[in-house]
């Protein structure tokens, strides 16, 4: 069967049974291999992309569930440059901040953060780290990637600075 997606803005079609994973399309069919896979069960959200704008773990969709969907990736996070690709002010801030270690928790932390930014909630210390709950990281203890976080908020104009 053929299924439509909507990746990074461009729509693809997947011939794949329904029940393949959203994560093994994205990294194998697709060639998008950001995403990564943790634990294969839901648990550490490494594997977490945007459907429609909400941050899901990849790994537990089925493809059908995403057919004639928006997905976006951590690829979709930087935009096109003259030179090159062009870091989102999140994936700048992540990289200021020394937010990112490994690298396995990484993109989805990122797309964690992208939908909390995106939802326009004050970016307090407390609703950061309930925002990245789902996301587990063995390397960083946290707190550089809440700074980082805070530091994107600041950059898209939050109205308050973080944890005021």
């Amino acid at each position: 069967m053929s299924y439509q997606l909507i990746v990074n803005g461009v729509e693809f079609e997947v011939a794949a049974p329904g029940m393949r994973r959203l994560l093994d399309v994205l990294r194998e069919d697709l060639g998008l291999s950001g995403t990564k896979e943790g634990c294969g069960e839901g648990e550490c959200g490494a594997c977490t992309v945007l459907l429609d704008g909400e941050p899901v773990v990849s790994c537990l969709v089925p493809l059908c569930q995403a057919d004639g969907h928006a997905v976006r990736t951590v690829e979709g996070l930087a935009t096109a440059g003259p030179q090159g690709p062009v870091l989102s002010p999140l994936q700048a801030a992540f990289l200021e901040a020394g937010g990112a270690q490994c690298g396995i928790c990484t993109p989805g932390m990122l797309m964690s953060a992208e939908a909390f930014l995106a939802s326009g909630a004050d970016p307090t210390e407390e609703a950061i780290r309930e925002a990245i709950a789902g996301n587990l990281c063995r390397c960083t203890g946290y707190t550089k990637i809440v700074e980082a976080i805070e530091l994107a908020a600041l950059g898209r104009g939050a109205d308050t600075a973080p944890g005021a």
